[in-house]
C-alpha cells in the first residue's frame, strides 16, 4: 500500500530558524514498516524543547530538522503489525519519543520495564534516527510517521487541541508527580508558572495534594496560578524573607525552570525532612551547582524526570479526562509558526501554543 499524501512542514536549516526563520518544505519520512502509523496532523502544541532543538542548544542538531512532538491527529495509514487497536481514522496522538529497542535483544532494563524513555536506543520524534537508518520529523508538519508502540489513542473527553500538550507538556508533569508520591497529605511546590509549571499545578491538584504552592520571580502570575489551582504562592524576587518565611513547608517540589542560576538551595530549603526535588528544566547555559550538606542534613532526595512512557501517557489522558482537567492554550494557524516561536521565547504564551492545520 503506497500513500497518496506529501509530508511537508516547517524545516530548520540551521540555528536561525529559532528566530523565526523555518522554510516550508518537503521532507522523506522514516521507511515504512508495517509496524507504524501514519497520522494526518491536526494539531502540534509548541514545546519549549522545540526552541532549544532549532537553535542547538543540547547540542549540534541534525539539520534539516522538523520539531513538534506534541501531535494529534487522524490515522490514515495503519501497518498490519501495528500494536494498540489502532484503526484508520481513530483520532491519535504521538509525544516526546518515537522509538526505542523495546527489548528486542533481551538485555534491555528499561524497555522491559516499561520506562521506554530511558532506554539508550531511545528515538526522539524529531532529530532522531531510527534502527532502519530514517530520520525523525516531527509534528509542525502537514503527515507524521511513527512506529505505532508509541501513537497513543486520544480519549473521546479530551479535545484534540487540550491533548496536544499534553503528550509531552503534561506528561513530563504528571509522571515525576504520580511516582513521587504526589496525593493526600501532601504539599507539593511548583517552580516556574510557564507551559510546564501551569501542568504541573493541574496534575498536582488532579493527583489530590493538599496544597499546591507556585513559585516565581515575580508575582505577574500570581491570579494565573491561584486560578490553575494553586493555594500560595511565592514572589522570590519580591519577598525578601521567602526562603525563611516558607522553611521545611515542602514535602516534594518540581522545578521546570531553566536557568543554572536558579537558587536551588533555598529551595531546598522549603523541604521538609527528607523531601524531593525533581528537576525538569534543562538550561542551555550549564549545570546546577548544590553543596552536598544541604541534602545530606535534611535526608533530600534530588533527581531528575524524563517524559513519561506510553502506558503513563495513557493513565495521564484517563486522568485528565476523569477530572476534567484542561491546559491553558492558545491555537495559533500552522502558517504562523515562525511567529508563533518567537512569541513563545518571548514568553508570551499563556500557557501553551497549539498550530492547527486547516481542515
Amino acid at each position: 500500500m503506497s500513500s497518496n499524501y506529501k509530508f511537508e512542514g516547517w524545516v530548520a536549516l540551521g540555528p536561525d530558524a529559532a528566530e523565526g526563520k523555518m522554510v516550508w518544505q518537503e521532507f522523506e519520512p522514516k521507511p515504512w514498516e508495517e509496524t507504524d502509523v501514519d497520522i494526518k496532523v491536526t494539531h502540534c502544541g509548541i514545546c519549549g524543547s522545540d526552541i532549544h532543538t532549532l537553535r542547538s542548544g543540547w547540542g549540534p542538531t541534525d539539520y534539516p530538522c522538523c520539531v513538534g512532538h506534541e501531535i494529534v491527529g487522524i490515522a490514515v495509514r495503519v501497518g498490519s503489525q501495528a500494536e494498540g487497536d489502532i484503526k484508520v481514522g481513530d483520532r491519535v496522538g504521538v509525544g516526546a519519543q518515537s522509538g526505542s529497542c523495546q527489548n528486542k535483544d533481551g538485555d534491555c532494563e528499561a524497555c522491559a520495564s516499561g520506562i521506554e524513555q530511558h532506554c539508550a536506543k531511545m528515538v526522539g520524534t524529531y532529530n532522531g534516527t531510527y534502527a532502519n537508518g530514517g530520520k525523525s520529523y516531527g509534528g509542525y508538519a502537514t503527515y507524521n510517521r511513527s512506529p505505532s508502540h508509541f501513537v497513543i489513542k486520544i480519549p473521546d473527553a479530551i479535545s484534540s487541541a487540550d491533548a496536544a500538550p499534553m503528550l509531552c507538556g503534561g506528561i513530563t508533569t504528571y509522571s515525576p508527580l504520580k511516582r513521587n508520591g504526589c496525593g493526600p497529605g501532601k504539599t507539593v511546590g511548583v517552580v516556574g508558572v510557564g507551559g510546564l509549571g501551569h501542568f504541573a499545578i493541574l496534575f498536582a491538584k488532579a493527583l489530590g495534594a493538599d496544597r499546591v504552592v507556585a513559585i516565581s520571580r515575580k508575582s505577574d502570575k500570581k491570579a494565573d496560578a491561584l486560578k490553575l489551582g494553586a493555594d500560595d504562592f511565592i514572589a522570590t524576587g519580591e519577598d525578601e524573607d521567602w526562603a525563611t518565611r516558607h522553611a521545611s513547608s515542602l514535602d516534594l517540589i518540581i522545578s521546570t525552570a531553566s536557568s543554572s542560576k536558579m537558587p536551588i538551595v533555598q529551595y531546598c530549603g522549603l523541604l521538609r525532612v527528607r523531601g524531593t526535588f525533581i528537576q525538569l528544566g534543562a538550561p542551555d547555559d550549564g549545570g546546577l551547582e548544590i553543596p552536598a550538606f544541604v541534602l545530606i542534613l535534611k535526608g533530600i532526595k534530588l533527581g531528575g524526570s524524563l517524559i513519561g512512557s506510553p502506558d503513563e501517557i495513557r493513565e495521564m489522558l484517563e486522568l485528565a479526562a476523569a477530572q476534567g482537567v484542561k491546559p491553558w492554550i492558545q491555537e495559533r494557524p500552522m502558517t504562523d509558526a515562525n511567529q508563533a516561536i518567537v512569541d513563545m521565547e518571548n514568553g508570551d504564551a499563556r500557557y501553551r501554543y497549539v498550530l492547527t492545520n486547516e481542515q
